[in-house]
């Protein structure tokens, strides 16, 4: 045995200790969970935020080291259906329709089933499994994110696993993507490399994204690659891959109007127009009189219909009640106020702060974001990603505190009906608000 080997293993023992012990336990989150076993879950994600924590703080300057394990961690994935969410099986029926021909956003699941369609193999466990709710709503995933699905469909042909292990690899590959981009950026932007750990070994990255197939990964891919381009002036490049990235999520357009003033006016109005026009080819092959009609129809839903894990929300539905209102009627009023508050929010962080490089333009991010899922009626754990990646390009860390945090909305998984535990919630939440109230209470204290 060299005896530089010897040394190393002397020098990092605990880190090899805590990244076998983390192995050994996202083996079990992926092949020996189930999502109704909530006190198991919520051990594993405490052990794991844990090890992550510790590893950072010992091998932060050893980059293929912690390279190294979070690929392998993910790698474990590879082989194995999701186990907390259902939604690939959506994934995999649109990708089905793409690949032949059909326009996904024409007919839901459950109008297809009616009059059966030979296009998508293994048609009923895909309808079954991905549960009513989906099944007799439009696809809300844009374009671009169809076709993944469509090359996933199309790679695993009649095979399920094959289909999942195509995204899997995708996404793997997006998440090396924001981790080779997202350390060239902090380095533009002088700060320190070894933040990207902070989103590339994060428990809920691994498991939501690799784990359960959600394409933040790969929304954000795209988005932390336009991000680097603005920070070396290709500006314009960035406006084509920064649609790229709409085109797998939505959310990104939040953003859109904090690039008003870091580009200035004449920039701004050829930036947009090469998103627009970018955005249009990309929507272009879907386009129908009903798609719009369609689509809007389901995007609307996720502000007037659905509810899960929220915060402000909450409150006022608990205080709508005791006046005697209607949860059902609430929630639509409440759904038509957030797009108005979102965009006034959106307003504020665009024109009030006088200075305006890349680095305030992410901490502008940050927090329209951070505002967005306060007010929002439903924040999915794997939301909270975008958060912890726009995080680590300013002070601010609360978003790493809440993906741990978050992890308490797991409950509702272990509930055959989905209900949500109130004192889980208020715990998630109350940690995070807090945890904000300190750094911001630090900040001010250092200036």
């Amino acid at each position: 045995m060299p005896i530089t080997f010897k040394n190393y293993m002397k020098l990092h023992k605990v880190s090899l200790i805590l990244a076998v012990l983390s192995f050994v336990f996202y083996y079990t989150f992926a092949y020996h969970l189930d999502r109704t076993d909530f006190v198991k879950l919520l051990s594993l994600f405490v052990a794991l935020f844990f090890f992550c924590f510790k590893l950072i703080q010992f091998e932060k300057l050893n980059f293929r080291f912690l390279l190294g394990i979070g690929i392998i961690f993910r790698l474990i994935f590879l082989f194995v259906e999701p186990n907390l969410s259902q939604d690939f099986y959506r994934f995999i029926w649109d990708g089905h329709l793409v690949s032949s021909g059909a326009n996904p956003y024409l007919n839901t699941p459950d109008q297809l089933m009616e009059n059966m369609v030979s296009m998508i193999p293994n048609a009923d466990i895909l309808y079954e499994g991905m549960g009513s709710l989906s099944a007799r709503h439009y696809s809300n995933y844009p374009p671009l994110n169809q076709l993944i699905f469509a090359i996933a469909a199309f790679v695993g042909g009649k095979s399920i696993f094959g289909s999942l292990f195509a995204m899997r690899a995708i996404i793997i590959l997006a998440d090396i993507g924001v981790f080779y981009f997202g350390r060239k950026l902090l380095k533009n932007l002088n700060r320190s490399p070894h933040l990207i750990f902070w989103y590339f070994l994060n428990p809920l990255v691994i498991v939501e994204l690799t784990g359960n197939l959600h394409f933040e990964g790969v929304m954000l891919f795209f988005f932390i690659l336009a991000l680097f381009l603005l920070s070396i002036d290709k500006w314009k490049t960035a406006g084509v891959v920064i649609a790229c990235s709409i085109s797998i999520k939505l959310v990104p357009l939040l953003f859109l109007p904090l690039f008003l003033k870091y580009l200035g006016w004449k920039k701004s109005i050829v930036f947009y127009a090469i998103i627009g026009i970018t955005s249009i080819v990309l929507f272009l092959p879907f386009n129908t009189p009903e798609f719009i009609d369609n689509y809007s129809k389901t995007i609307k839903l996720w502000f007037s219909n659905f509810e899960f894990n929220a915060s402000i929300y909450n409150i006022a539905k608990k205080t709508a009640i005791h006046f005697d209102a209607k949860p059902w009627e609430f929630i639509k009023e409440y759904g038509k106020i957030t797009p108005l508050f979102t965009l006034a929010t959106v307003g504020l962080f665009t024109f009030l702060p006088k200075r305006y490089d890349l680095n305030r333009v992410l901490w502008s991010m940050m927090w329209v974001l951070t505002i967005y899922y306060f007010v929002s009626t439903t924040v999915h754990p794997w939301y909270v990603i975008f958060l912890v990646l726009l995080s680590i390009f300013t002070t601010y860390r609360y978003a790493i505190i809440w993906s741990a945090a978050i992890v308490l909305s797991y409950f509702a998984y272990s509930q055959a009906d989905f209900k949500e535990n109130l004192w889980l919630l208020a715990i998630e939440y109350i940690s995070v608000y807090g945890y904000i109230v300190y750094e911001i209470v630090a900040h001010n204290n250092k200036k």
